[in-house]
């Protein structure tokens, strides 16, 4: 029989408190482990598992989206194509929003006026914004 890792251990290993690998064992995003005398028992696969996990939280999928892409990344076919393909668009609309923000604060920071207020390109982009147009719109003007 191959060494089973207790929660404490599996979390010393990986970083993830125990809380958080109940909470992903309730979600199903990793498998119910054995119990011993009542007491978890993972498979040293498991270390892996949460690496994974980790791995696919840090680079912006929710556990939604890990549970999902876990499920279907072990299917035959593809569709976990999908799911990159609407990760990647998200991502693009919000590094696209970041690089208006980051034009705006460094506009801020060049700003001559100390009263915001008396900025006209300030004032100009809230007018715009309180007419509807985005943040990109309203900086454009």
């Amino acid at each position: 029989m191959s060494e089973q890792l207790t929660i404490g251990e599996l979390a010393e290993r990986t970083g993830v408190a125990t809380s958080a690998l109940r909470y992903w064992e309730e979600l199903g995003l990793i498998p119910e482990p054995e119990r011993v005398s009542g007491q978890r028992r993972y498979p040293p696969s498991a270390v892996e598992l949460v690496a994974a996990i980790l791995l696919l939280r840090e680079v912006g999928l929710t556990l939604r989206e890990v549970k999902t892409f876990l499920a279907v990344r072990s299917e035959p076919g593809d569709a976990w194509r999908e799911l990159y393909r609407r990760k990647l668009d998200e991502l693009d609309e919000r590094i696209a929003r970041a690089q208006v923000a980051r034009t705006a604060i460094a506009h801020g920071m060049a700003c001559p006026h100390e009263n915001v207020f008396e900025c006209s390109s300030f004032t100009g982009v809230v007018k715009a914004r309180l007419a509807g147009a985005s943040l990109e719109e309203a900086h454009r003007h």
